[in-house]
């Protein structure tokens, strides 16, 4: 039998299902690694590996595919990250409310869109600044010669750009109604605003596991030479004995040593009546003390305690994929060049068809742009992660993704 590791990492830089299955694949060439499983949603990957192989050589895989590994830090200062989105939106949304604003008025039949300079100077920081991201991502896919929804937002904004200087500076501002600089700044305003609200929910849903992991006290007391002296949780060690208070949760993982008490044992198991704990007794960590003083030996702490174990498996179920990601997976494979080759063929169709060159350019980006926003590979892990971050608040905690598909079975459920 061969020694086999889990690894868990974080990629930067995931933005539609194709990254996800370019990153699988550098993984999976990445000699000693018997399985990977990637994640949009949670921007994670899970791996089973031969013992010994390294982190680095993982790193280096996803780098040549156009991402990269991010560190502890960078994945704990999520904060920092949600303030830049944040301003970068709203500066988006301040350079983009004067189109938005044109739009409704041609609704009502009223021309309230900017002059045509005025609709350059808007629309370019928008696409060329603020969404600088797209064309970044897009190159770091082309390098990596593969496709991703970066590319096509890219292309689809620039076109219409470039297309709306060109009758700009060719028939001068009085061709305000002809440009399309509103279709670039507003398409990257509203998948920027996607992300955003995207990013939202995830850190939304993680806040469900740190709520199951701060069920944990920091501190314990520990007998030491007959004496209780308080230490940090963290610095428990198998076989310390402790002192648990009537009002106190319990440190860590352990057996009843000594003294008698009702525990509150519901953020766990769901049970709302206290269960009485005595000598011999096994208790969790998390559990509350209600109305005795007990002698814990600890048996357990660390990742190895049940409430650790209970938050990686809500962790694991939100990272894992459901059966029918692999049918969206196979066509999220294809979906960017196939996207490309559909607009490369409506160009030429209407060119073909004597339509003007104005006119082609349009229905092809018109084709790039409606196939930007990449709902389809998103759509499912993103309602893994809600459903299970929203059941994991009400106590519910879900054993793995597949069952959640199975669910839709259920004709009959009988509580006790």
């Amino acid at each position: 039998h061969v020694p086999e590791a889990v690894f868990d990492l974080s990629i930067g830089g995931m933005t539609c299902a194709s990254c996800v299955g370019r990153v699988e694949r550098a993984l999976a060439a990445v000699p000693g690694v018997l399985e990977v499983s990637v994640n949009l949603a949670t921007e994670r990957a899970h791996l089973r590996v031969v013992a010994g192989t390294e982190e680095a050589a993982m790193g280096a895989a996803v780098a040549r595919a156009g991402y990269r590994l991010l560190g502890s830090e960078e994945t704990a200062s999520a904060d920092p990250g949600a303030v830049r989105e944040a301003r970068d939106l709203l500066a988006v949304a301040v350079l983009t409310a004067p189109f938005l604003l044109g739009m409704v008025g041609m609704a009502f039949g009223k021309d309230w869109m900017p002059g045509a300079w005025w609709q350059l100077a808007l629309a370019t920081p928008v696409t060329f600044g603020l969404g600088a991201r797209f064309w970044r991502a897009g190159w770091a896919g082309l390098r990596a010669r593969s496709g991703n929804m970066d590319q096509l937002v890219a292309l689809g904004t620039g076109a219409a750009w470039a297309l709306s200087a060109y009758l700009l500076l060719r028939y001068g501002a009085g061709h305000a109604h002809g440009l399309y600089f509103e279709a670039a700044a507003v398409v990257v305003f509203f998948i920027l605003l996607g992300k955003w609200l995207e990013a939202r929910a995830r850190r939304a849903t993680g806040a469900a596991i740190r709520a199951l992991l701060n069920l944990a006290p920091r501190t314990a007391r520990r007998i030491e030479h007959g004496q209780e002296v308080e230490v940090p949780a963290a610095a428990l060690a198998i076989g310390d004995q402790v002192v648990v208070r009537p009002g106190e949760r319990i440190p860590a993982d352990g057996q009843v040593r000594d003294g008698r008490s009702g525990v509150d044992e519901s953020a766990l198991t769901g049970e709302s009546r206290p269960v009485e704990k005595e000598a011999g007794a096994t208790v969790a960590t998390g559990t509350v003390a209600l109305d005795g003083r007990l002698v814990v030996e600890v048996r357990a702490v660390g990742g190895e305690t049940v409430l650790a174990r209970v938050a990686a498996m809500v962790a694991a179920a939100q990272a894992s994929r459901a059966p029918v990601q692999k049918l969206v997976d196979r066509v999220s494979a294809i979906f960017v060049p196939v996207v490309l080759v559909i607009a490369v063929l409506t160009l030429g169709a209407w060119l073909l068809a004597g339509a003007t060159f104005e006119t082609a350019v349009i229905t092809a980006v018109s084709v790039l742009v409606i196939a930007c926003p990449c709902a389809l590979g998103l759509a499912t892990p993103a309602a893994i992660m809600a459903g299970t971050g929203a059941a994991a608040r009400a106590g519910i905690l879900v054993r793995d993704v597949e069952a959640i598909e199975r669910a839709r079975e259920i004709t009959l459920v009988a509580f006790d």
